[in-house]
């Protein structure tokens, strides 16, 4: 069929829930999380799992590089997305939690699309505990470590990565944030992280070291451990997608973006994610088709570690 016929699902992948039939088979789970209930300016990422999808059918079978073909390497599906309240936080964090939890329990490695940079924390909770600790490597041009905004609530998408290192369910000495950049409100962030063993990459650093030297800092950093993977779609310069509520200049190229993740090959990861895309700023889907490119560079990575665990 045509990539631009038929009901798009991602990467035109079988839609497959809990309960059905396939769900047993299920080794990798697409799941999207149209929420933007922790955004503090321009809102708009509660519509990029549905723009993700779309734009993700014109995702072909073979990794143009690596000779993957990640759909046949594992069984990967679309698993729908998780029900949402946007009026009730609390509440819609607990659901996402729910869901990644079950897929934990059930065996099956997630790959979310978001949503707000907020989603990731309900994620963490899912995947991770004060007994087992998760190291993450973070694409982003933000830490996302600040306390909160405006006196109110400790949950928005600058705050995730604060909370979950509060939580205890990352480890900070074995995260690694890269590409960070933009004016700051201060230096909370920056010193909060420092505090808790964080290893931060500036812009400046990235981009005078280069992809490969970096990512292999950081498969150093991380190890064999249980490695989660967030990346936020304002790491690349608003050139390249500039559909994202925070968009920051002077951001890597898309190319500099995949061969990032293409280092990511080796690293045990137990979970990734895909946000903060946001349509509303980028109707052509220029945005969208970045962001759904990478979630095939992941699952790239992604699907021959669950081939060598299978077997």
């Amino acid at each position: 069929m045509p990539r631009f016929a038929g009901i798009p699902t991602f990467m035109r992948l079988p839609n497959v829930t809990h309960g059905s039939e396939l769900y047993d088979q299920m080794e990798i789970a697409i799941v999207g999380v149209p929420w933007d209930g922790g955004t503090s300016n321009r809102p708009g990422a509660r519509h990029g799992p549905r723009q993700l999808r779309d734009l993700s059918t014109m995702i072909r079978a073979q990794h143009p590089v690596s000779s993957v073909r990640p759909f046949e390497t594992a069984n990967c599906a679309d698993a729908g997305d998780v029900s949402i309240n946007p009026s009730d936080l609390l509440g819609s964090m607990e659901n996402v939690t729910s869901v990644f939890s079950q897929l934990k329990a059930d065996g099956i490695l997630p790959l979310a699309a978001g949503g707000d940079h907020l989603t990731t924390l309900p994620i963490l909770r899912a995947l991770g505990n004060k007994n087992a600790p998760l190291s993450m490597i973070h694409f982003d041009a933000h830490t996302d470590l600040y306390d909160g905004y405006f006196g109110g609530t400790p949950y928005n998408h600058g705050t995730p990565f604060r909370r979950a290192l509060e939580e205890g369910i990352l480890d900070g000495s074995r995260v690694i944030q890269i590409g960070l950049r933009g004016t700051r409100y201060d230096l909370d962030d920056i010193e909060f992280g420092k505090k808790h063993g964080v290893t931060m990459i500036m812009i400046e650093e990235l981009m005078e070291r280069g992809p490969d030297s970096v990512m292999a800092q950081a498969r150093d950093l991380v190890g064999d451990m249980e490695t989660y993977v967030s990346f936020d779609i304002d790491f690349l310069d608003p050139a390249f997608a500039p559909g994202t509520g925070t968009p920051e200049i002077g951001g890597p190229d898309s190319f500099t973006a995949q061969k990032l993740v293409r280092g990511l090959a080796g690293v045990n990861i137990k979970g990734a994610d895909l946000v903060e895309v946001s349509p509303p700023f980028d109707p052509s889907g220029n945005t969208a088709w970045v962001g759904a490119s990478l979630m095939f560079e992941l699952l790239c990575v992604m699907a021959p570690m669950v081939a060598q665990a299978r077997k």
